[in-house]
């Protein structure tokens, strides 16, 4: 995570893909899988591969912590709709609308235009909503319009959400929200020199614009300036009768019905804490819920950074920033975990030299941290995640995002185990590098460290990278002076931390990598996936939007821009196709030590048009021949370009009103557990 209000979880996508399966479709029953003879393979649809992840070692848990890891599951479990809500206010709307018609529609159930409205499903269900997760762009079903007003003709009408309405008007209605790519096109928009507000479709706000938004917030920063609070990002900025005012996401407040279920949970959980600083943990977050105060969300975050020896940890609130342009508003997620014991070490022996490395840094020295404070580090095995965190999930957490705790009390930096194990598994099946690396020397290198290279950069960029730096004295946070670019920036600096780090000698002599060709490795899989690969996540013609993808194409043509004329990354082609190769690795480490200096720079200073500049003319602008290229060539391998996860199911084992044990099952299908969820755990209306 970042060190300030921005994103904790930090989706860092592998820089090549899996092997393409096909589909599954779902039985009637909610089937599941045991562990022996584990099967990562869940569902393979459209653009997306479903994993499974295994949660080994929750047996040898005590019964009083898979009570815990239960409850905190549970309470996760019922917010899901609020993301939802707050992707799109007809996210419920849309959702429900699928479920009725799953659930109740009287006509054939097969051929070809079922078969594509099953996948529209499967892929709205994955985006928790009708804009991709990761684009943000406007998903529109394969099959026709026709049809699928035939299927709401054709449906129970008790089961849709028809809020009073009549079924024709519902059908005009939800035609124009699913199939006009005039209506909110966009999820989330960062274009430059556009109201970021207005062209976004998420929930965040209503009425206003960006211009009333940035001055509202700094009134009430300048009329409070001791307060170190997340002010805002628990609530909608919406205008009534001319007046901005917010509506508290609260148990009383708005996402009232979801919250008073998430309590209850809470409550149990606090019952069965492991330690009195897990207990403070939940309480706080109980009390935050209660009473919406932001402060209260901070001294929840500080009793979570200090709770250090529970096995099981968890998250769940308003954390990440991503789906708002500004990065203000929280997204609602949940993620329960429990430590691995084993695979903690490595990632403890990186934090440990928390200060070595910020000593060690390329930044300047006004710039650097005195004392790096408190960084827990650790790997976890995921139990379940929801909301913001599923089923596309994060592989590595720094948290918490607000600056002033990151200082005084430290953070927690951890390595999602489990998943990035499924990741691995599969992806030693890719075709991709033989496609696209042209030398076998490199091709055996990366295949013999690439795993290893992924994890340190990810340890790196998560222990030591949001950690390091400071924000000169004065200077606001950055989704006050870098804005809508805040995010992309401090992405690439935590990512350049990383790169830069994976090629010093220091990793291999406190043991945590075995050669310095694993930072080699690590730099051809990040160029590589930086300026080619992660093309084929978007659709020719467009730009690049997601900031994760934004901040890789960033580091990669910087670097590849000022080592042109040392040849330091070439572009080669051969028989009509394009490969980047790094010529002098220890020269491109240079460069990504630059290129940290810079960002770290414009974050510390708070230089907005440095920072949207490096930004525009390295990170947005795609070349439209090679994208033609990189797309032709991966169609011809069926390699899906995202992946996520189905979940593990807890199941607790009754001895009457008492838990006796805690089980873990694994689903067979995806669509089955979303309509499970659906009707498990639906508590908000369509309308909040």
């Amino acid at each position: 995570m970042n060190t300030q209000t921005l994103k904790g979880l930090i989706i860092l996508t592998f820089a090549f893909g899996l092997f393409g399966f096909q589909p599954k479709e779902p039985g009637l029953e909610i089937q599941t899988t045991t562990e022996p003879g584990f099967n990562y393979m869940a569902d393979r649809f459209a653009d997306i591969q479903v994993l499974r992840y295994k949660v080994d070692g929750f047996d040898e848990l005590s019964l009083q912590q898979k009570e815990l890891a239960y409850y905190l599951y549970q309470a996760g479990l019922c917010g899901r709709d609020i993301f939802y809500d707050q992707k799109y206010r007809y996210g419920l709307t849309v959702r429900k609308t699928l479920e009725g018609i799953l659930q109740s529609y009287s006509g054939e159930k097969k051929g070809d235009q079922w078969d594509k409205f099953i996948i529209y499903c499967k892929r709205v269900f994955f985006a928790n909503g009708i804009h991709h997760h990761y684009s943000s762009d406007k998903m529109f079903p394969e099959c026709k319009q026709e049809y699928f007003a035939d299927l709401l003709k054709k449906s129970d009408p008790k089961k849709l959400p028809l809020e009073g309405m009549a079924l024709p008007e519902f059908s005009t209605f939800m035609l124009k929200i699913v199939f006009d790519p005039n209506t909110d096109p966009k999820q989330v928009d960062l274009s430059a020199g556009i109201d970021v507000i207005k062209a976004s479709a998420n929930n965040f706000y209503s009425g206003v614009t960006q211009a009333e938004t940035e001055a509202y917030y700094d009134s009430l920063k300048k009329a409070n300036p001791d307060d170190k609070s997340q002010i805002g990002f628990n609530t909608q900025l919406t205008k009534e009768d001319g007046i901005l005012k917010e509506r508290v996401w609260k148990e009383n407040g708005m996402y009232g019905a979801a919250i008073k279920q998430i309590i209850p949970w809470l409550e149990k959980a606090e019952g069965v804490a492991e330690n009195s600083a897990q207990k403070k943990t939940i309480s706080t977050l109980i009390q935050f819920y209660k009473s919406g105060d932001p402060k209260l969300f901070d001294e929840h975050c500080i009793a979570w950074v200090n709770d250090t020896s529970a096995r099981i940890d968890f998250v769940n609130g308003f954390i990440e920033v991503y789906q708002d342009a500004l990065q203000k508003k929280g997204s609602f997620e949940g993620i329960v975990s429990m430590k691995d014991m084993v695979a903690t070490k490595r990632i403890e022996a990186i934090s440990k030299e928390a200060q070595w490395f910020e000593d060690h840094s390329t930044i300047m020295e006004n710039h650097k941290k005195k004392n790096v404070k408190g960084i827990t580090a650790k790997v976890i095995t995921v139990i379940g995640e929801v909301g913001d965190a599923a089923p596309a999930t994060p592989i590595g957490i720094n948290l918490p995002n607000n600056d002033w705790i990151h200082k005084d009390h430290g953070s927690k930096s951890v390595s999602l185990g489990n998943i990035i194990e499924a990741y691995n598994f599969y992806k030693a099946k890719s075709p991709l590098l033989d496609e696209f690396v042209l030398s076998e020397e490199v091709k055996d290198r990366m295949r013999k460290y690439g795993a290893i290279a992924n994890d340190l950069h990810v340890d790196m960029h998560e222990v030591i990278g949001h950690a390091s730096g400071q924000i000169n004295e004065g200077v606001g946070t950055t989704d006050q002076t870098l804005k809508n670019y805040a995010g992309i920036l401090e992405e690439a600096r935590a990512d350049l931390v990383g790169l830069y780090f994976c090629m010093d000698k220091k990793l291999v002599d406190i043991g945590v990598s075995p050669s310095l060709d694993a930072g080699k490795a690590q730099y051809d899989l990040y160029v590589l996936n930086g300026l080619m690969t992660q093309l084929d996540r978007i659709e020719l013609g467009k730009n690049l939007e997601e900031a994760h993808m934004r901040n890789r194409q960033l580091n990669s043509a910087w670097a590849f821009e000022k080592g042109a004329a040392n040849k330091v990354i070439e572009k080669i082609t051969r028989d009509g196709k394009t490969y980047l190769v790094i010529n002098d690795y220890n020269k491109l480490r240079e460069l990504f030590g630059q290129l940290l200096r810079e960002i770290q720079r414009i974050k510390s200073e708070g230089d907005f048009a440095a920072g949207m500049e490096l930004v525009e003319k390295y990170g947005v602008k795609v070349d439209p021949t090679l994208h033609a290229e990189v797309l032709r060539r991966y169609k011809n391998l069926n390699i899906a370009p995202y992946m996520g996860f189905i979940q593990a199911k807890l199941i607790p084992v009754m001895d009457g009103k008492k838990i006796k044990d805690v089980k873990v099952e694994y689903p067979e299908s995806f669509l089955d557990q979303m309509l499970e969820y659906g009707k498990e755990y639906g508590y908000l209306p369509v309308k909040n």
